[in-house]
């Protein structure tokens, strides 16, 4: 692994002393075996990682401030870090210097009852949040995937998760932020507000921009009442594309759920091994797992009727209730598992956003590709909003078993298999990232397949708020 980039930016550890005096040197990390896990996130490339110069973990957001300011100044590479959940290489330091960590900043400020909302700290985890929203018997809907994440990370990719369906991804509940800009202003974006139609809303355009134009370090975040009851459904196909073709027929039956999924058997039977846990469901190709949520058991019963109705017309061989905790926990344990299971023979995890009527035929093309390229794609995702993850591997199937290529040969396959894909998706009306974001594993593709026009204008937009592009280098555009 290489430690930098060899970039006309210079080196941080030639200032290591006033980066010290400005967040005192407990929070200066340089051993390298201290930092190396600040070179990675959670992708499987690895050709991407990096080590930094330096790792700063600042406490609060004036230390974050002069920070900035003296990296501006000096021209020193920053790259913010939240969990280092991401999947797109989004917080890999591609120039090295430093790598300034949100995780000491993980305090909630506040749960404000009488709004509904929370004030945290960008480090505060996913896990962290849920748990105080509960406790002030709230809730936070998204559940954009790994509780080890951090807000700040969350709000920088825009995540969004499997219950984006009925609630949408992050972006929906952020109503104020505190931005730190590449020369060290502080913005303050937002507030307690549902409503505003106050100027240009600069907020938004921090929300999904992957640390490039600002570090979120605070953030005010819309809470909702708890929901009374939920329900999970798994519901076997002996199809994939009957399975996908039931989920317009839901929503056109006026049902909302918290949760569409789809998954194939394969990746089920994978999982179940890797946890040594049991899926409720032994038959068929294909399961949707639909999770509902209601005040009380009656509307629960009714819509869960309205469900099994449409599935059963649709071609489904059963209608599996998991109507526990403990049942609906193992059921979303394994599906949350899937890529972890799958990992290691994993190349890379794509995300592409569809219409909704474009999923089944999608899927379609990509189980013909996996047919003329002799290359496993296994592909489930967020059926309900349309958020298609297929897994370009190293491997490919015969009968039951995975057969490993050599390397020359998987990395020609899926790199063709990649171009093949995201041209198949975007022709549908679709975009290349859904949730994981652009970072540096897609970029390329960003550049091919954007317009010149709006790539010119995002460029224009991260000159006005980096204009020596230190934050975040290499990241999303040039």
């Amino acid at each position: 692994m290489s430690s930098t980039f060899k970039s006309e930016k210079k080196s941080a550890l030639n200032y290591l002393n006033q980066i010290k005096e400005i967040v005192g040197p407990e929070n200066v990390l340089i051993d390298p075996e201290r930092i190396i896990d600040y070179s990675h996130d959670e992708s499987t490339q690895t050709e991407w990682p990096r080590l930094p110069e330096v790792v700063v973990t600042p406490t609060s957001t004036q230390e974050v401030a002069s920070l900035m300011k003296f990296a501006f100044e000096a021209e020193i590479p920053v790259t913010p870090r939240g969990g280092g959940t991401g999947l797109s290489g989004g917080c890999i330091p591609l120039k090295g210097g430093i790598v300034l960590s949100l995780e000491k900043m993980n305090r909630i400020l506040q749960v404000d009852l009488a709004n509904q909302m929370a004030s945290v700290e960008a480090g505060v985890t996913l896990g962290e949040l849920i748990q105080a929203a509960e406790e002030a018997g709230l809730a936070f809907p998204p559940h954009p995937g790994d509780e080890s994440a951090q807000i700040g990370g969350l709000i920088a990719t825009n995540a969004g998760g499997s219950r984006a369906v009925k609630y949408g991804g992050i972006r929906n509940y952020v109503r104020g932020l505190e931005v730190v800009l590449p020369s060290g202003e502080i913005l303050h974006l937002g507030g307690k507000i549902v409503k505003s139609s106050s100027g240009y809303n600069l907020m938004h355009l921090f929300i999904g921009s992957e640390g490039t134009l600002g570090i979120i370090t605070q953030a005010i975040i819309q809470l909702l009442p708890a929901p009374a009851l939920c329900r999970s459904l798994v519901i076997p196909y002996d199809d994939l594309e009957k399975a996908i073709e039931t989920v317009p027929a839901i929503i056109q039956a006026k049902i909302l759920p918290l949760a569409i999924e789809f998954m194939e058997k394969d990746v089920i039977n994978i999982t179940e091994e890797y946890l040594k846990k049991t899926w409720p469901s032994r038959i068929g190709q294909t399961d949707l797992l639909i999770i509902l949520e209601a005040s009380d058991e009656d509307e629960l019963d009714r819509l869960s009727q309205k469900v099994a109705d449409v599935c059963l017309n649709r071609g489904a061989l059963d209608i599996l209730v998991a109507d526990t905790s403990s049942k609906q926990q193992q059921i979303l344990e394994i599906r949350s598992k899937i890529y972890e299971a799958i990992k290691p023979v994993t190349v890379e995890i794509l995300d592409i956003a569809l219409p909704r009527s474009e999923i089944s035929a999608h899927v379609r093309r990509v189980k013909e590709i996996e047919s003329e390229v002799s290359l496993w794609l296994p592909t489930f995702g967020h059926a309900g909003d349309g958020n298609v993850h297929t897994h370009i591997t190293k491997v490919y199937r015969q009968g039951n078993q995975l057969v490993q290529l050599e390397e020359s040969i998987w990395k020609e396959k899926a790199a063709r298999v990649k171009k093949m894909i995201y041209e198949d998706g975007l022709s549908r009306g679709g975009v290349l990232s859904g949730e994981h974001g652009i970072g540096v594993i897609k970029k390329a593709e960003f550049l091919q397949f954007t317009e010149t026009a709006q790539l010119e204008f995002m460029r224009q937009i991260k000159k006005i708020f980096d204009p020596k592009g230190i934050l975040n280098p290499g990241k999303i555009l040039d």
